[in-house]
């Protein structure tokens, strides 16, 4: 059986310009250029404010536009159904073949219009690199194809994912290529003997030994390390040096130089090429903090942000069509201007928006971490939340959180993720709060200064730190020394 009833909710929902306000601030000033200009090819009614558009009131802008709106309000009144004689063709007035090629090309730029450029790194893939290497040696159309596959197999890191069956396969399948083990493993051979050395190993302990017998100045601390690399290698990844010196009977000096030789190797040959791309990637700051004689300014980077502005044919345009006589075809131009024009005022204003909470955000942080950004000593660095910024600046979580998503801020001390300055507090021995930025620093410089011969176990870092006044638990020191990145103590063990 039905029953009808009443029922009271409150929901609470984003408007659609709250909604883009949202988006906005969460995007980085390079994809805030791209979604800008996104924006102006989708929206005629948008544009780049140039010089003496800047000089336009924006305010006469919106005042006409709500003049039009209260003019359209008061002309409701019903009107005849438009006949096909009164449709809009924009070909009707213009033809486009007549139209001579010099006037569809403007060039409105002066010396002194600002140009924005944004850094692009171009590089090449270490696949193609290797791809350009298989030219120089003497290879049948069959042995191409087998180098071309090999390499096309090859992680990020320079390595072969693939067992040799599996590649006789995908030969036999997506190449129609009939080809043995034996044929596979020779051109293998070849490959591997391509630059950077190590490329197309099958494992680290492969990759090491490729660099090492392709070493042209051969010396005894050369040969010993191939040694150990070749016969002791599960001893020597587990740093178990007392056992490679009994069962290779070499004295400690020699283990030192043979150590010191397998250390010049490169275990990922592959990033030799790839993260040149990824290395040269420009990091754009988002703000600026700059100190002089101790008064922090911030300033927002707004070279990538033009400025913007409504374009001034739609402005005329909308005086055009919104007269008290009007036919339906000019009322449905009207609806379309006014739409694009609201519509390119709604994305001004979010802009707008964006700029001042960054700012307004940025600039809570910088007084609430005013003691690093002066000195750049890590161990000045107050605990902070995202509560802690949204209180100050009485706005969500969320919206801090957005802020400092993706963002970099450029200091004195160099440019840094926005996110770092945001640490969890810890209590020392005398009742402080301390961030935990600053135990994980203790903790690196206690770690560096250790002996290497003899480094420090968890337990005794937890010992030494406790000393110094920090009391935290092993777990803790071995949580933070995986987020540092920082072995355990047997892989730290140095001759």
């Amino acid at each position: 059986m039905l029953n009808q009833k009443l029922q009271q909710r409150l929901i609470q929902k984003l408007s659609p310009q709250q909604v883009l306000v949202m988006r906005l601030l969460q995007e980085p000033i390079l994809s805030l250029d791209q979604r800008i200009k996104q924006e102006i090819e989708e929206n005629p009614a948008l544009e780049e404010a140039s010089s003496e558009e800047e000089e336009f009131d924006t305010i006469d802008q919106e005042s006409t536009i709500e003049s039009i709106d209260s003019d359209e309000d008061e002309f409701q009144e019903a009107e005849p159904p438009a006949s096909p004689d009164d449709e809009f063709s924009f070909e009707d007035y213009v033809d486009e073949d007549e139209i001579p090629e010099y006037r569809l090309i403007a060039n409105n730029n002066s010396p002194d219009d600002v140009t924005r450029e944004n850094p692009i790194v171009s590089g090449v893939s270490f696949q193609d690199y290797l791809i350009s290497q298989i030219g120089l040696h003497k290879f049948t159309d069959k042995q191409y194809i087998i180098a071309a596959t090999i390499i096309g197999n090859l992680d990020e890191s320079g390595y072969l994912c693939r067992e040799i069956p599996a590649l006789a396969d995908d030969l036999a399948f997506n190449q129609a290529i009939e080809a043995t083990h034996e044929e596979i493993l020779d051109v293998l051979k070849t490959v591997q003997g391509f630059d950077p050395p190590g490329i197309a190993a099958r494992s680290l302990q492969e990759c090491l030994l490729i660099q090492l017998e392709l070493k042209r100045d051969r010396t005894y601390a050369t040969d010993l390390a191939t040694i150990i690399v070749r016969f002791f290698f599960d001893e020597f990844s587990k740093k178990h040096y007392d056992k490679i010196r009994q069962k290779a009977n070499i004295s400690e000096e020699e283990l030192r130089e043979a150590i010191a030789e397998i250390q010049t190797l490169n275990p990922k040959p592959g990033g030799t090429i790839s993260e040149v791309s990824r290395d040269n990637q420009y990091v754009i700051p988002d703000f600026i903090i700059t100190s002089n004689d101790g008064n922090l300014e911030l300033s927002l980077n707004t070279r990538y942000t033009p400025e913007l502005s409504l374009n001034r044919d739609y402005i005329s345009m909308l005086h055009e069509y919104g007269g008290a006589k009007r036919k339906p075809a000019e009322k449905d131009a009207l609806s379309f201007v006014k739409q694009k024009l609201d519509a390119a005022r709604g994305f001004i204003d979010a802009i707008k928006q964006r700029q001042e909470t960054l700012y307004t955000t940025m600039n809570a942080i910088m007084e609430y971490q005013r003691e690093y950004f002066l000195s750049g000593d890590d161990t000045k660095m107050r605990p902070m939340i995202l509560k802690d910024i949204a209180t100050i600046v009485s706005l969500d979580i969320s919206t801090i959180s957005r802020v400092a998503n993706s963002k970099y801020v450029q200091t004195p001390f160099g440019t840094l993720l926005l996110k770092s300055f945001f640490s969890e507090s810890m209590l020392n021995t005398e009742g402080e709060e301390i961030s935990t930025r600053e135990i994980k620093k203790i903790l690196n410089d206690t770690i560096d200064g250790e002996k290497k011969s003899k480094p420090l176990t968890d337990d005794e870092l937890v010992d030494l730190l406790k000393e110094k006044g920090y009391n935290i638990a092993r777990r803790t020191i071995a949580k933070y020394r995986k987020q540092l990145n920082i072995p355990v103590a047997r892989l730290r063990k140095e001759l």
